[in-house]
């Protein structure tokens, strides 16, 4: 029609919308909604969220670790950090007593080296925070997905991308918008990407879709984000935010999963 122009387009496909509100809802059944919706922060990249200096990159990145696992509720997973450019074989599950998420700072599982998760990272991510933090996110979200009792929406073909948004999940969202950056330069499926740039799967619109659903469900109020998102998204952060709140049906169902939590 003539009109047609004055139309507001979408800021995302429908169905990509709908499976990122089902990843959700995955995620707040799996990996406790009482710690999603009363504890989990939306991290910043700011020194506030990550304090400390370090002699070497490989002791900022161990700083940059231990506080991605504190904000993730995982301090408890015996974690090593490797340098290791080879493909490491790495096991599908953390063997764990308890709970899988807890946020009381409790000591890790006592574990020999060898037996502890090996996480993989390039030191060169150091020069850029927001980068290594993400990984880091996503190599946390990768192990925690695994321990659910049922596959994500979308199954295992598109598990990159669903532990992406879980990541998001844990809090991380600014940092996967903000270094969104799809690179292929990998020598196997299991390696870590060989660039100061991190390895995404979902383009930085599907993930700063996925910041405002957090956003919402958290109560955050968009300008206390946005602030945070790079320039190039503000305003399609904003513009995410307002469609997410628009969607009451679907928030209310994932709400609905806080009040069976503190059941």
């Amino acid at each position: 029609m003539f009109f047609d122009f004055l139309k507001t387009s979408p800021v995302l496909d429908e169905e990509s919308v709908q499976w990122q509100f089902d990843l959700f809802e995955w995620a707040l059944r799996n990996f406790n909604a009482d710690i999603f919706f009363n504890q989990t922060t939306l991290v910043e990249p700011s020194n506030k969220y990550f304090p400390g200096e370090a002699n070497s990159s490989e002791e900022m990145a161990q700083i940059i670790f231990d506080k991605v696992r504190e904000y993730a509720a995982l301090t408890h997973w015996p974690c090593r950090l490797t340098t290791e450019q080879s493909c490491v074989t790495q096991p599908a599950r953390i063997a764990l007593s308890g709970a899988v998420r807890n946020m009381q700072g409790i000591e890790p599982v006592a574990a020999p080296y060898e037996a502890r998760l090996p996480i993989l990272y390039d030191p060169r991510q150091v020069k850029n925070p927001e980068a290594i933090i993400a990984t880091f996110a996503h190599t946390l979200a990768h192990h925690l997905g695994s321990m659910a009792v049922d596959l994500p929406p979308g199954g295992e073909d598109n598990w990159p991308q669903a532990t992406e948004v879980l990541a998001v999940f844990l809090g991380f969202g600014l940092m996967f918008a903000n270094s969104a950056f799809v690179y292929r330069n990998i020598t196997c499926g299991s390696c870590q990407p060989t660039t100061v740039n991190r390895n995404a799967y979902l383009s930085q619109y599907d993930i700063t879709y996925s910041l405002a659903i957090f956003c919402v469900l958290k109560d955050i109020p968009a300008k206390n984000a946005a602030k945070n998102v790079k320039k190039s998204l503000r305003s399609y952060f904003k513009k995410s935010y307002k469609d997410v709140k628009k969607r009451e049906p679907e928030l209310a169902k994932l709400r609905s999963l806080r009040s069976k939590a503190l059941a």
